[in-house]
């Protein structure tokens, strides 16, 4: 049985020191490979260092809406710069996060709006976060529904309108260890709504770990076993039979060998 983990943040400090310890005990736990994510300029050159360190481990680069206010047009530029490297398999994360408002909602619907330019014109997916703006992400999505590849909402635990939407548009979407939380219920509908060839799964590690390791450790891909579990039992398939499919659909996501 192997998993891959969608949504990783293995340059984070929490992560990044012991990283060659963090992914032999993803091998030994089936999670053969991980898409590392970017969330500023900083982030998005550890990650192109870390995927050239690691063979089994490809990236994305973004901007997260929350420094969306702090950004410069050369943070675009050097943000399409590094969406060359041949590792890079995505766009992201990139969105609209109004539940916190850490920068200004007019300057993160422009970032969004630079990032998804540069997906399409590089012609790569692009990874969504959205958080209380599905509505206003969802506009500026279908400005380029004509030049994106593919869309994933990550963390996604939207409601089910919201969930039948995205697989209306065509989107895809992906399930982190939320939905393992008792209080989850929300969630876990929106995991049974989502056929396997459009989900994906991670751990948008190093946080949210998943039950029974909520409260135990630093979330990292090793854990994304209980995800899939989980996912597997809402959806009454076997173990072996989720992954097998959830894979599949990722490597053909983000064109992965």
């Amino acid at each position: 049985m192997k998993l891959i983990d969608s949504h990783a943040h293995l340059t984070f400090k929490e992560l990044a020191g012991s990283l060659d310890d963090v992914l032999q005990r993803s091998s030994d736990a089936g999670v053969t490979q991980c898409i590392t994510i970017g969330t500023d300029t900083e982030q998005n050159k550890k990650t192109v260092a870390v995927i050239e360190k690691y063979e089994n481990i490809f990236g994305a680069v973004g901007i997260h809406p929350h420094y969306a206010s702090d950004i410069s047009a050369d943070d675009i530029k050097e943000t399409g710069k590094l969406a060359n490297h041949k590792k890079i398999v995505a766009i992201g994360e990139t969105g609209l996060d109004f539940h916190y408002n850490t920068s200004k909602k007019d300057a993160q619907k422009i970032l969004l709006v630079n990032l998804i330019e540069i997906a399409s014109e590089k012609k790569l997916p692009v990874i969504i976060h959205s958080r209380d703006a599905f509505d206003e992400t969802i506009e500026i999505i279908d400005r380029f529904k004509n030049s994106l590849p593919c869309v994933v909402f990550h963390c996604w635990g939207g409601t089910a309108e919201q969930t039948q939407i995205i697989l209306d548009k065509g989107f895809f979407v992906s399930f982190t260890g939320v939905v393992t939380f008792k209080n989850a219920a929300q969630t876990q509908q929106a995991a049974k709504m989502v056929p396997l060839d459009r989900m994906m799964i991670e751990t948008d590690c190093p946080y949210m770990s998943p039950e029974p390791m909520r409260k135990q450790r630093i979330n990292e891909p090793a854990l994304l076993i209980h995800t899939a579990k989980k996912i597997a039992d809402l959806k009454q398939i076997p173990l072996e039979q989720f992954a097998d499919e959830v894979t599949n659909t990722t490597k053909k996501f983000f064109r992965l060998p």
